[in-house]
């Protein structure tokens, strides 16, 4: 009696197929390792030395870790951090979320102003930083003038004063950052069913109750993600600083990833920054875990 035999897989097309799909991946793959893997794991190996890129680097344990306990101008780098953070991503979502709203209508030249509202975004970071100085100015700038005219006598030094100098930056990092996370709430929106609305309604909602009850639920994941993305752009935030106030004065603006280039490109200290890296990179991994954490929760 012959057995009936089952076909065997054409193992050549599987190779071809392996061989192709690695071929898609291996370029990828490779620019990442050069250029991402290799210096991250170089990282973690540097913070437990001392070197300054001279000669051979010199094992030292957790001595960086131990003189960034007492380094006061670390402390002084991560509480200005915190204090972008804390106020950069509320009213960056807040403006996003506004414009998003106002411009998911259809209104004639809405394609003119999604494109005025993210152009920001891609402008150059030297020439927004140089413009908002100007702005800013003390004496000169159009902002204290229109202060000057509506009563205010003694109005702020901005970019020039150390109380002033961190809300005007977190006022440009608005105004920069809102235009792009505008197109992710608008991405959001166009995929909430209009039959909700119309529910709503009928059942005699208020736009406001509207909003509440659908929009913002529709939002959720949109949300999420905005406020992750938010959160990481926010603790590693450098380029804006650097060129409009290069953390002064005196240290009114100093935040970790500017200290991390003053330690290391500046100073040549780069086992001391790749310390402060590690510090900062365990905050925003930590921070980034919390939020997915509290959003599986909030979805069971």
């Amino acid at each position: 009696m012959a057995t009936l035999s089952r076909p065997r897989p054409r193992r050549s097309l599987v190779w071809r197929n392996t061989v192709a799909g690695w071929s898609f991946i291996l370029p990828n793959f490779a620019g990442f390792a050069a250029l991402t893997l290799v210096p991250v794991v170089a990282l973690f190996y540097l913070a437990f030395t001392n070197w300054n890129v001279f000669g051979v680097a010199e094992w030292t344990g957790t001595a960086n870790f131990r003189r960034m306990w007492n380094d006061a101008s670390f402390w002084t780098a991560l509480k200005n951090t915190v204090y972008y953070t804390v106020f950069h991503i509320p009213l960056t979502m807040a403006a996003a979320l506004g414009l998003a709203l106002l411009l998911n209508r259809k209104l004639r030249g809405v394609a003119f102003f999604r494109t005025v509202a993210f152009f920001p975004y891609i402008t150059s970071i030297v020439a927004i930083a140089v413009v908002w100085n100007q702005l800013f100015s003390p004496e000169y700038g159009p902002v204290n003038a229109f202060l000057r005219w509506v009563g205010i006598d003694n109005p702020p030094g901005w970019t020039t004063s150390a109380d002033w100098s961190m809300p005007a930056v977190i006022l440009v990092g608005t105004w920069r950052y809102m235009g792009y996370y505008m197109l992710l709430f608008l991405a959001g929106l166009q995929t909430i069913p209009a039959q909700l609305y119309e529910a709503a309604q009928i059942d005699g909602a208020t736009p406001w109750q509207r909003f509440v009850n659908v929009t913002l639920p529709g939002l959720r994941h949109t949300t999420f993600f905005v406020t992750v993305m938010l959160t990481i752009e926010s603790f590693k935030v450098f380029d804006l600083i650097l060129v409009m106030t290069q953390g002064g004065p005196g240290q009114s603006t100093l935040v970790l990833s500017q200290y991390v280039y003053q330690k290391g490109f500046v100073e040549n200290q780069f086992g001391y920054a790749s310390a402060v890296s590690i510090v900062l990179f365990a905050i925003c991994f930590g921070v980034t875990l919390v939020q997915f954490l509290v959003n599986r929760r909030v979805e069971r």
